[in-house]
């Protein structure tokens, strides 16, 4: 099984570590090509690959960690997904620059954070990514934690918690094996529909939260 990486930031970075502390092989691209990964590579060792965007896309898993702000254009050049897995990652959320007004917006509870939620008129975002991946099995994952958590799947004596959903219960038996073999316990939410809203940044009920299986 072939698994690729879209996305090199703080979350997709932090996925390919997990990956590789696992000892599970994965291709990681950005928008700015291969050789912008050779630190990232070096430093993650043999099991991680850079290649172009088009590589990673053919990957029989593919985790989305792209910014909300990202998504669209990237996928948008992307080919048809033919029943791939795609791991929404993603969020609605925009980041504000370090000097931006808007951090000291009393109308947004996340300034504080360095984050605002973005609207997307949709009841949850995954059905925003749904339609941008045409043909994909969209399994939601790896968004509700802290980045630096993801390298951390065993703490405070126990598995950390990872939660996932989706609509294709094929894709999530395989998302739910991978994310065991990572060292996560994994919980099941159901259809995108009922988990996806439950474990979105920033107001789901199970998003942030620490959870450890002991």
């Amino acid at each position: 099984m072939k698994i690729g990486i879209i996305g090199a930031g703080a979350l997709g970075s932090n996925v390919a570590r997990a990956f590789a502390k696992a000892g599970i092989a994965a291709t990681i691209a950005n928008s700015r090509g291969p050789d912008s990964l050779a630190g990232l590579v070096a430093e993650v060792g043999p099991t991680l690959t850079a290649g172009t965007l088009a590589q990673v896309a053919s990957a029989d898993i593919v985790v989305l960690g792209l910014r909300w702000s990202d998504a669209e254009a990237v996928l948008k050049t992307l080919p048809a997904w033919q029943g791939r897995i795609v791991i929404d990652a993603t969020n609605p959320v925009a980041f504000l620059a370090p000097d931006s007004p808007e951090r000291s917006d009393p109308n947004n509870p996340l300034a504080a954070y360095g984050i605002k939620p973005v609207a997307h008129g949709r009841s949850h975002s995954s059905e925003v990514i749904v339609d941008l991946l045409p043909g994909a099995r969209v399994v939601k994952a790896f968004n509700h934690l802290d980045t630096s958590a993801l390298v951390e799947p065993e703490t405070g004596g126990g598995q950390r918690v990872l939660f996932y959903s989706g609509n294709d219960a094929d894709a999530k038996a395989q998302v739910g094996g991978l994310l065991g073999k990572m060292g996560f316990f994994a919980v099941d939410l159901g259809p995108l529909d009922v988990g996806a809203p439950l474990a979105e940044l920033p107001f789901g009920p199970l998003a942030a939260g620490a959870f450890v299986k002991v």
